[in-house]
């Protein structure tokens, strides 16, 4: 089982920089995908970004390529979304979470093949 905290979260203008950080809990922090999903008022939780175990791979939401970039350190059992050029539609509760057995850019977006999920940060973007 894995724990994860989100933090780095707040309040920014747009156009500004954000750095998100998920530390996980455990020993097995390297077998797992991470992935990164926001939700917004209203809507429905959509996915962000994913890294493969080793960090080899990473995917994106079309919305967020170019501008958002998803790292992890293993050895730290922390995983990093930056966000650059942040525009108001990026208001949004952000999660990571960890999927211990589905990898691969088809299940990397599936929010259902994620096991654990953090409590969320909130990421305001002013206009």
């Amino acid at each position: 089982q894995v724990q994860l905290v989100e933090s780095g979260g707040g309040l920014v203008q747009a156009g500004d920089s954000m750095r998100l950080s998920c530390a996980a809990s455990g020993r097995t922090f390297s077998s797992y995908n991470m992935g990164w999903f926001r939700q917004a008022p209203g809507k429905e939780r959509e996915f962000v970004a994913a890294v493969s175990r080793s960090g080899g791979n990473t995917y994106y939401a079309d919305s967020v390529k170019g501008r958002f970039t998803i790292s992890r350190d293993n050895a730290k059992n922390t995983v990093y979304l930056q966000m650059d050029s942040l525009k108001p539609e990026d208001t949004a509760v952000y999660y990571c979470a960890a999927s211990a057995f589905y990898s691969g850019s088809y299940y990397a977006t599936r929010s259902d093949k994620y096991d654990y999920w953090g409590q969320g940060t909130q990421v305001t973007v002013s206009s």
